[in-house]
Parts: structure tokens; sequence; C-alpha cells
């Protein structure tokens, strides 16, 4: 437990604090609950960060396997659409695993796949109301994600306000 008198020394790890094996943190490093999270590691998992994981984690199930099933049984039919599938799932899983690895680097990898998951269905969005016959199959993002409930189109939205704000805490 910390010295309430300030006296030198380490201070015992907060839970899920990570470092040493010693389980001590250097002198002058809070933990008490509630603080900000240590140097380098943003809650981006926690409270709001929470839904955002299971969002993410689902479509990043959702599109892959749905993907790889279109991919491999008919391909001939809609590649476009499947690939573009595939490639929605592997920006979710990226931003998915920012989301969970925390810190400032997962942070800003997670923002700029946001704005790519973003673009991407405001691009097939309007691609494919444009030009419907470009895409014989839906893909997560056509009709900016109507056959989801519109949650490509928010998801990025809300994660990328989410992201800003963790920087800031």
């Amino acid at each position: 437990m910390a010295d309430p008198t300030g006296s030198p020394g380490t201070t015992p790890r907060a839970a899920g604090g990570g470092g040493a094996e010693s389980g001590t943190v250097p002198r002058g490093t809070t933990t008490r609950p509630g603080a900000a999270p240590p140097a380098g590691r943003l809650p981006l998992s926690s409270g709001p960060g929470r839904l955002l994981v299971l969002l993410y984690g689902v479509f990043t199930v959702g599109a892959a396997s749905r993907s790889i099933a279109q991919m491999i049984m008919k391909f001939g039919e809609a590649p476009l659409a499947y690939v573009l599938s595939a490639v929605a799932a592997c920006v979710y899983a990226v931003i998915l695993l920012s989301l969970v690895r925390g810190g400032e680097g997962a942070r800003r990898v997670g923002l700029v796949c946001c704005g790519v998951e973003l673009a991407g269905v405001l691009g097939v969005g309007t691609w494919t109301l444009v030009e419907p016959s470009a895409f014989p199959d839906a893909t997560v993002w056509s009709d900016y994600g109507m056959g989801y409930l519109f949650l490509p189109l928010v998801l990025p939205v809300v994660a990328l306000f989410w992201l800003r704000r963790a920087r800031s805490s």
C-alpha cells in the first residue's frame, strides 16, 4: 500500500498496470482509483470503449466469415463485393486490436483505420447507389451499411470521437 507520508520508495502497482514482475511502480506514480492511466496506456477499451470492442468484434467475425465463405463458394459471381467485404473485415480487426491493446500508438492506428473505414463506407455506399450493377452481391458497406442497420456508417464516427477523447484522458 502507498505510504501516506509520501516517503521515498515505491508504491504497489495498480491492477492492470502491467510492467515489472516485482509488483511495484516507480516513486511518484499514482495508483489511486480513478487516476489517469500510466504513461503510454490509454483506457481505450473501458467505458464506451467496451461497447466498441464488442461491436468491432462482432463485425470482424461476421465480415471475415461471410467474405471467406463467399470467396470460397462463389467468387466468380461478385469478386469485387467479396474482396471489399474481406478488406472491411481486416479494417475492423485492426480497429478491434487497437482498442484492446490501448496506448498512444494503438490509438493512432485506430484513428487512421476508422478514417479508412468511414471513407470506405461512404465510397462504397455511394458507388452501390450510383452503379448498382458493379455489385451483384452486397458488401458490408453497400448502401452505407443499410443491411447492418447503418452500423457500418455510425460505428467509425463514434469510434473516432472515442479515440480522440481518449487522448485527452
